[in-house]
């Protein structure tokens, strides 16, 4: 993306303005009411350019309690999000509540500031940080980012605009951003000379100067005049940005927050929300069917009555589908996430995701009525399929278990599959199964990657023992499976399968310099001593390679068969064998059987060697024992 939309959030006074402020110079308060309070009331807006090239645009809400719904139109259709967190005071109501609404709007990425970090001693510190870390598991932010600074002193913020840089710079925008026009309002005024102007972050779509739009719920007609894109004067915007837009014929009044601008007849004002919905789990009370709530959808606030369909209550951290009938019309799209908050008191207790916009009037405890929801839920049956493979990114799954999941005939499973765009499916060894494009992909790259590191570790060895690579890196699929999986890349090149190794296509033993000299140096001490072979200590002894290296060495001779091992530490060279054999049959000529010691003299060595070598050889069906005498095996 070439904007990137930051939000920020947490309790008051704990810093944020004064933090959007040391990071970009402008300060957002800009209310006589919030320069005397020193608290911010109103959403403040300041841009930023990043050093990557990218222009930041940074929306300040208000920490209060009492200014919640501000904070909720301001976080919405966030790319990033900054928790802020005052070092001197730590966790506080706000930022619990705070943390709730963007973990149920689901704000992909993130951070946490700890401001104030000059006001405390390094022990506070720590002990502020390990509880931040706690606060966050299990939460959107768990995992990401804590930068500690001092917005006053300057410390750390060099520290924060990189990491913003880092999740500005991962490749996937906070929403999909293709569809019709779609801007919720957040802010709307009067500009002398200019007249009626909005701001928001452009959901969906495009708008350029000229366009005739209307203004939802209420269905005002108008025209954009004038377009400004993080504070530029524009032709056009794009989804993504942070915008603002002149319209003509419209009233301040008619245009509030909460409104929508999008293209005649793109939307139509709705009644009726049918929707996934989950309560927190740290509410005090469970939610009763048709309880009054606020429900809070893109910058919008409006009343509803929750209809629970499947049940009478909600019980906390519960989620189930509902109807939300709202009091007053609103507009949304299927996947919009929302959060509802008690009527009063007002608390956030929950969210959730809107499945169909415009809903009709459902029979509750209705099987069929919950099966269509959950297809909304999930998509059309290719995009299901897609998603279920998806989820189940780690392995397989059969055409019948995904006509189970999807309560789908199995006969027309295997013509979904085969049509769905990411998704392959594997049929062979009585399998039939089905793995997504993606899946694959990230498959091939691990093992790919795995092999490249195994040849360039062990440039010896022939690759990477096959059941190893299973066991270790697809330890979810079965032997049968993964054979499949084997076979569909070795058949298009992707890797070569010797044996029971798996090598890169083109892999050819990497044998130069010390390792060359030490390799032919270790064959040639166990060719010299022939039918005594030394023990490979010995031998190592005078390679001038590493510990690791020797091994490797011993590896290789015998994965060559240039080495045999015929007992616990004792190697003879394929050659002496075959020589000793020769030997062997040339003696037997004019004898029936010889003996140990008869074998012995033959081979001019001592029973030490002779005895292994004639129990390998007995194994090996060349010579066969009867007490204490050796027969030369039928052949």
């Amino acid at each position: 993306m070439d904007w990137f939309i930051i939000g920020t959030a947490g309790h008051v006074d704990h810093g944020k303005t004064q933090l959007v402020k040391a990071l970009t110079g402008q300060d957002t308060d800009r209310l006589k009411e919030e320069k005397e309070r020193g608290i911010s009331i109103e959403l403040g807006f300041a841009s930023l350019k990043l050093p990557n090239g990218k222009n930041a645009a940074i929306i300040d809400v208000p920490g209060h309690e009492r200014f919640i719904k501000q904070m909720l139109a301001g976080v919405t259709g966030i790319d990033m999000v900054m928790l802020v967190i005052a070092a001197d005071e730590g966790v506080m109501p706000q930022t619990r509540e705070h943390l709730d609404i963007i973990n149920l709007l689901q704000v992909k990425k993130g951070l946490t500031v700890i401001t104030k970090v000059d006001l405390v001693d390094e022990e506070w510190l720590e002990l502020v940080q390990e509880d931040v870390k706690d606060f966050v598991k299990g939460t959107i932010l768990e995992g990401d980012p804590i930068v500690k600074v001092s917005a006053l002193t300057n410390l750390g913020m060099d520290e924060l605009k990189t990491e913003i840089v880092k999740i500005s710079n991962v490749d996937e925008a906070q929403r999909g951003r293709e569809g019709q026009l779609r801007l919720p309002v957040d802010r709307s005024f009067t500009l002398a000379g200019f007249g009626t102007v909005v701001t928001g972050t452009l959901w969906f779509g495009d708008v350029k100067v000229g366009d005739t739009v209307e203004v939802q719920p209420v269905g005002k007609k108008t025209r954009v005049r004038g377009i400004q894109v993080h504070g530029e004067a524009r032709q056009s915007a794009h989804a993504g940005q942070r915008v603002a837009l002149n319209l003509s014929d419209v009233e301040v009044e008619e245009v509030p927050r909460g409104s929508s601008i999008v293209h005649i007849g793109a939307f139509s004002p709705s009644h009726k929300l049918d929707a996934k919905l989950m309560l927190l789990k740290s509410v005090a009370k469970s939610l009763k069917h048709r309880q009054r709530v606020r429900v809070h959808l893109g910058t919008s606030e409006k009343l509803a009555r929750v209809n629970l369909l499947d049940r009478e209550e909600l019980l906390p951290g519960d989620e189930t589908y509902v109807q939300l009938q709202m009091e007053d019309p609103l507009i949304g799209q299927r996947g919009d996430r929302f959060v509802i908050r008690s009527y009063s008191p007002m608390h956030t207790i929950g969210g959730g995701v809107i499945l169909e916009p415009y809903g009709t009037k459902i029979k509750r405890y209705s099987d069929a009525e919950i099966e269509i929801l959950e297809v909304k839920e999930q998509g059309n049956p290719e995009q299901l399929i897609e998603h279920l493979l998806q989820k189940s990114a780690d392995k397989f799954i059969s055409l019948n278990e995904i006509a189970n999941q999807l309560n789908l005939p199995r006969e027309q499973v295997a013509p979904l599959v085969k049509n769905a765009a990411d998704v392959y499916l594997f049929e062979g060894e009585g399998l039939s199964i089905a793995a997504s494009k993606r899946s694959m992909e990230k498959w091939l790259a691990r093992i790919l990657q795995e092999l490249k590191k195994f040849h360039e570790k062990y440039p010896l060895r022939e690759g990477m023992d096959r059941e190893e690579v299973r066991s270790r890196f697809f330890p979810k699929l079965s032997i049968k499976e993964f054979n499949l999986l084997i076979g569909r890349w070795q058949n298009e090149g992707k890797i070569v399968l010797k044996n029971a190794y798996l090598q890169l296509p083109g892999f050819t033993h990497n044998i130069g310099g010390p390792m060359a000299e030490a390799l032919e140096k270790a064959e040639r001490a166990f060719l010299n001593k022939d039918f005594q072979p030394p023990a490979w200590e010995e031998v190592s002894q005078n390679l001038k390679v590493n510990t690791g290296e020797k091994e490797e060495i011993l590896r290789f001779l015998i994965n060559q068969g240039k080495l045999i091992k015929v007992a616990d530490g004792l190697y003879f060279h394929k050659d002496s064998i075959e020589k000793a054999k020769s030997l062997i049959i040339k003696a037997f000529s004019d004898k029936e059987f010889m003996v140990l010691s008869d074998i012995r003299d033959l081979l001019n060595s001592s029973r030490k060697y002779v005895l292994p070598l004639l129990e390998y050889l007995d194994s090996q069906k060349f010579t066969k024992r009867v007490e204490d005498k050796r027969y030369l095996a039928k052949r």
